[in-house]
């Protein structure tokens, strides 16, 4: 059993160092600020989320990501600020993430702003060695017991209530969560992201918005999501996405409330993985408190 498990850690050291780094969503429209921290305060209210993803299920040691974050506008000074926590599992190593962004938004036109946003990090990543091959235990792994790591980003969002553009580095530090003779077998590299959607009325019922999500990693395939969603009399939304090379998933959600939205999706895995699980599963919660406890125009991003 140690055998196996410490073999699928490496095999995801390498996923993770070459691949996927950052935790993946596939509703991250309504996650932006995990990804940019200039999303901070853009919806105009105070807006908490929470969501639960686990990928590959069946595969031993799979991903597992659990994320809380709140963000809002201060008051009318054009200032957002948003803070999450991530905690993330895969195989034996254990991540928990705290962020802190804060965003400055200006006017470009009577219906479009432009917001800069700042990112801080604090990262605490665990090695579990009682999982690994005793045979294979390098004493300098103990070492990594919640192990801490700083960390800055920045991103820039282009929005109005319809359309956004958004382009962000999360993490500009790369980090070597473990070396020996200055050989990186886990490094957290640069991950560059670029994101945009638009919502077209197709008539006074329903709602059609198509995104897409681009992100380069150095020594990585070029990564993009695209997807499309219906909203229905602005309460039900079901769509689909194809993220290239990787899956195709299916997405539902309801506005239960004024300000409660919950939303699904699934993952159906299309490389060689797919004969080792089940698919990935994520679900979130999202609850936004506007002024005057009135929702308008409800938003899908």
């Amino acid at each position: 059993m140690k055998t196996k498990l410490f073999t699928f850690f490496l095999m995801f050291t390498t996923i993770v160092s070459f691949a996927q780094q950052d935790a993946q969503f596939t509703q991250y429209m309504y996650n932006t600020i995990n990804i940019n921290p200039a999303y901070a305060g853009s919806s105009g209210a105070l807006s908490i989320f929470a969501l639960h993803r686990t990928q590959w299920v069946g595969l031993e040691g799979a991903p597992v990501t659990n994320i809380v974050s709140m963000n809002t506008p201060l008051n009318s000074n054009n200032l957002g600020l948003g803070v999450s926590i991530m905690n993330d599992k895969i195989g034996p190593t254990h991540e928990n993430t705290i962020s802190a962004d804060l965003s400055y938004t200006v006017p470009t036109s009577e219906t479009f702003k432009l917001s800069f946003g700042i990112k801080a990090t604090a990262n605490l990543f665990d090695l579990d060695v009682t999982r690994l091959n005793p045979a294979d235990n390098d004493p300098s792994l103990h070492d990594y017991n919640n192990k801490f790591s700083p960390n800055i980003g920045a991103g820039l969002f282009w929005h109005s209530n319809k359309a956004y553009v958004g382009f962000s580095i999360p993490n500009f530090i790369e980090t070597n969560r473990y070396d020996d003779n200055e050989v990186a077998v886990f490094k957290e590299k640069i991950n560059y992201y670029l994101i945009a959607g638009y919502v077209l009325d197709l008539n006074n019922y329903i709602k059609f918005k198509p995104a897409v999500l681009t992100k380069i990693v150095k020594g990585a395939p070029l990564q993009m999501d695209v997807s499309g969603n219906f909203m229905f009399n602005d309460k039900f939304v079901v769509g689909l996405a194809y993220r290239w090379s990787a899956a195709l998933s299916a997405m539902v959600g309801f506005q239960v409330s004024e300000g409660l939205y919950i939303g699904y999706g699934y993952d159906h895995e299309s490389t060689n993985l797919n004969n080792y699980n089940s698919g990935s599963h994520e679900i979130f919660l999202r609850y936004e408190l506007f002024k005057n406890n009135k929702i308008t125009s409800p938003r899908f991003f």
